[in-house]
């Protein structure tokens, strides 16, 4: 009998990436890949790219060449790209860099098997020319749903599948394979964005906005629950906009009470929110919704309006309070973070100071800041009125110098306060979980006192008796356990 060919997964970028990952590495395990952690135990390692910001770029580069270090040194024979950088860059990746074996586009990966078989075997398989992904579905969204069968969408493998492809768990699996044991998993609510951002590329290479069916993300939340995961967070490039392509502006009102039923599941998060579109219904289900976590990853970007115009973006210092007024009138312990961009072309000192008042009063849980850079293919990188790039870094300086601060303070502020922490790890170094306000990897963590008892999967209430920075310490309160015995599987 043949030795089973084994395949490793390395996925950089965001959590859409990792979906993304989780999604090829069940197509593989289905056609008789053999799934290990370690890129030097595998045939195959699969590099999952970023191509987001140039410092995403380079993450992806080393990343690429690291594996390649291991050809000859052990059992990996081949490294292939895929991701968004390999799909945005196509063949110029391929040229510039001869150390990936393969490079491969979102068209790839139905057929992902056949492709690393080929380039295992010496083969060669083209990379592709990039193409402007905005141009495969209707310009109208309500016409988008017939088309979407022809078009490679990651994260949106059909979940009923045909007999023998499912998982053990059943015929309503999704064709998806978790990669580590954690109790928090993401789930693709819809991909691309029909937003036109001025510094934004990510349209041109993930194409415009399309919603997963109701029942698709539902079915594959309950077989995320059966898994022993716990909290699910939905993800895409814009989840204020969906249903506008199903008919249904309002059908994110509607799921959500639905997924935060699914037995087992006890929390369920919504990220990438954008302030535009934030409608009152919405904010009322994401504050009163039991099991929904009342927390906004709000897309702000800036909050002068010279500057937001310039972004192709909507609102102002004094409307952006409003909204957070407005949430924290319906849930004061709610959650909100944003992300920055300071040195945009034109950005004057007084709109740099605008932008500080805003954060001064915002009150945000998590804060990042980013420099201004040209972004090719997008229409700020033919903006004239360029800012130093010293003077970029400078106030890239001053701005995160702030937000730290704030961000020590709005923790601060949460001493005293009960928050539900979901535990996802326990060792030596101690018990740490997440709180409602803090999605993973992002919004910091919650060191849990006294908890040596507690095991991964579980959810407890704990009183915040301290902070580290935009970390809360907090001493879990006598039968304050909310999960069953179990935890996490």
């Amino acid at each position: 009998m043949p030795e089973r060919r084994t395949v490793a997964l390395v996925t950089l970028g965001c959590a859409r990436n990792e979906v993304d990952s989780e999604e090829l590495a069940g197509r593989l395990e289905a056609d008789g890949w053999d799934l290990v952690e370690d890129a030097a135990e595998a045939d195959v390692a699969v590099v999952n790219t970023c191509g987001f910001v140039d410092a995403a770029k380079k993450d992806s580069v080393d990343a690429l060449l690291e594996a390649n270090d291991l050809k000859g040194h052990g059992r990996t024979q081949a490294v292939v790209a895929v991701g968004c950088m390999a799909e945005r860059y196509g063949k110029e990746l391929a040229e510039a860099l001869p150390e990936a074996d393969g490079v491969l586009g979102f068209d790839d990966y139905a057929d992902i098997s056949d492709r690393l078989t080929t380039i295992l075997s010496g083969g060669v398989h083209a990379a592709h020319t990039p193409r402007d992904r905005r141009k495969l579905l209707p310009i109208s969204p309500a016409e988008r749903q017939e088309s979407a069968a022809e078009v490679a969408l990651p994260g949106h493998a059909p979940v009923d599948l045909p007999d023998g492809l499912a998982p053990a768990s059943g015929p309503r699996a999704p064709l998806r394979r978790r990669l580590d044991g954690a109790p928090v998993a993401s789930v693709k609510l819809a991909s691309g964005c029909d937003r036109r951002c001025t510094f934004c590329a990510i349209p041109s290479f993930r194409g415009s906005f399309i919603s997963r069916r109701p029942s698709d993300v539902l079915n594959e939340t309950r077989w995320l629950a059966e898994q022993g995961v716990k909290e699910i967070m939905l993800v895409s490039e814009n989840n204020t906009s969906y249903g506008k392509d199903l008919g249904d502006i309002r059908l994110l009102e509607s799921l959500l009470p639905e997924l935060a039923e699914v037995d087992g599941i006890e929390r369920v998060r919504v990220s990438y929110l954008q302030p535009a579109e934030m409608r009152p219904g919405l904010i009322d289900v994401l504050t009163s919704t039991p099991k929904v976590a009342p927390y906004f990853d709000l897309s702000f970007q800036h909050s002068a309006p010279g500057v937001l115009r310039a972004m192709r973006r909507f609102g102002d210092t004094d409307r952006f309070l409003e909204l957070l007024d407005t949430i924290r009138s319906k849930a004061p312990q709610a959650g909100v973070r944003s992300n920055f961009i300071v040195g945009f072309p034109g950005e004057s000192e007084a709109d740099l100071a605008e932008l500080e008042r805003f954060l001064n009063h915002a009150r945000l849980d998590a804060i990042g800041v980013f420099g201004y850079s040209d972004e090719e293919g997008t229409e700020a990188a033919t903006y004239e009125d360029k800012l130093d790039p010293d003077l970029v870094a400078d106030r890239l300086a001053r701005v995160s110098r702030l937000a730290e601060q704030l961000v020590s303070q709005r923790a601060e502020e949460r001493l005293g306060e009960t928050v539900r922490v979901l535990v996802e790890s326990v060792d030596e170094e101690g018990v740490y979980g997440r709180g409602a306000h803090q999605a993973p990897e992002t919004d910091g963590q919650v060191l849990l006192t006294g908890g040596e008892d507690l095991s991964v999967g579980r959810m407890v209430e704990a009183k915040v008796v301290g902070t580290e920075g935009v970390d809360l310490v907090a001493e879990p309160l006598p039968g304050s356990l909310v999960t069953g015995e179990e935890g996490a599987r």
